[in-house]
């Protein structure tokens, strides 16, 4: 049996892919790397100490040429999971697939404080005291870690725009503020301020 997990909440998802391969004790198998040549021992093939196999195909869907084969394999004796980020609804693909196997979607809650995350970040490139008041006001609803990761992805979009200098010292700034969030014991929501009010002087 194959069944498709997919979403950006990677950790429900897990706990639902290891219930349904009944197992923690799983082959896992990087999907991009696969070729189509590949997938009759994936999909048909018998390990030497059992009959039937528990197989995770992470990041499948990505490798067009070989996801595009699924199809000849729903007859699979095995349980297999797919885990991908997303999946292409409007694809031939996906139609085939839709109603011979299950797709089971799993997305984290939007944060409500989302575009106000950016504000904070756009308001600390010029005023990094007006930048930390906003954000007082909103980070007892926040988690400082995610709070970083938000601020990561809008410098990269920085970055992307504008390959500068100045972007990738804001970019090097927050993998160390991401990295010291994970093992400091300091107050982590002091360290997110004292970026914020360095920001725009990098």
């Amino acid at each position: 049996m194959i069944k498709i997990f997919y979403g950006d909440d990677r950790v429900r998802a897990k706990v639902e892919i290891i219930k349904f391969l009944n197992t923690k004790d799983y082959e896992i198998i990087e999907g991009a790397d696969l070729t189509p040549a590949d997938l009759p021992s994936i999909f048909l093939s018998n390990s030497l100490f059992a009959s039937t196999r528990a197989i995770l195909i992470r990041d499948f869907t990505t490798n067009k040429p070989a996801y595009e084969k699924l199809p000849e394999y729903l007859n699979t004796p095995h349980q297999i999971a797919i885990l991908d980020a997303k999946i292409d609804k409007r694809s031939a693909i996906y139609k085939t697939l839709k109603g011979q196997i299950e797709f089971q979607e799993f997305t984290l809650p939007k944060n409500p404080n989302l575009n106000l995350v950016f504000d904070i970040y756009r308001t600390a490139k010029r005023d990094g005291v007006k930048a930390v008041k906003m954000l007082e006001k909103i980070q007892s609803e926040e988690d400082p870690i995610m709070f970083c990761g938000l601020l990561i992805s809008q410098a990269l979009k920085d970055f992307n725009q504008k390959q500068g200098t100045k972007e990738k010292r804001v970019l090097r700034e927050l993998s160390r503020l991401d990295l010291d969030l994970k093992s400091t014991s300091l107050q982590p929501w002091l360290l997110v301020q004292s970026f914020l009010l360095r920001l725009s002087s990098l």
